[in-house]
């Protein structure tokens, strides 16, 4: 992999704040990356996910209409079981439950606002990195779908005391 296949990753951003989505699309793109999508409106962005097929997914929680647990569980309906698609949620709600439940939904990070700028981008490079080296294999095997953990739905063992 080299940086090419990263930089040229597709990037959805959904944030109901336009400072917040204007403040992550410079961000990535003054890193390099050339396709980076950024909305508003939640509802859009479920259209917008289907027509930019986005390799990355950085996602607000706390917004109206359709929060982002709501596109969480859109993206699960609609997503195929067998593809890797992370998903960032970047949030100012940084209790437990919202990070666990956010994580459960198939979230696949957590950022909490306001965030370390150095931070957020190692996150996404990791992010994107593990999505290219998904779909390398994805390729050298196309009859043979890779299995991706399903999202878990229960307590954890830690919770449950083991």
């Amino acid at each position: 992999m080299n940086e090419d296949d990263l930089l040229s990753s597709r990037v959805l951003i959904i944030d109901d704040q336009p400072a917040n989505l204007r403040l992550l699309e410079d961000l990535l793109t003054r890193e390099g990356l050339t396709h980076v999508v950024g909305t508003t409106d939640a509802q859009k962005a479920l259209d917008l996910y289907a027509a930019f097929d986005p390799d990355l997914i950085i996602l607000d929680l706390m917004m109206p209409e359709l929060d982002g647990y709501a596109v969480l569980e859109h993206l699960k309906r609609r997503g195929d079981p067998f593809d890797y698609r992370p998903v960032l949620v970047v949030t100012a709600d940084a209790t437990s439950e919202s990070k666990r439940r956010a994580l459960s939904l198939g979230a696949r990070d957590f950022l909490t606002k306001p965030f370390d700028t150095i931070e957020a981008m190692l996150r996404v490079w990791n992010l994107l990195e593990t999505r290219a080296l998904y779909k390398r294999l994805q390729a050298l095997s196309p009859s043979a779908p890779l299995m991706v953990l399903p999202y878990s739905t229960g307590k954890s063992r830690a919770e449950e005391g083991d």
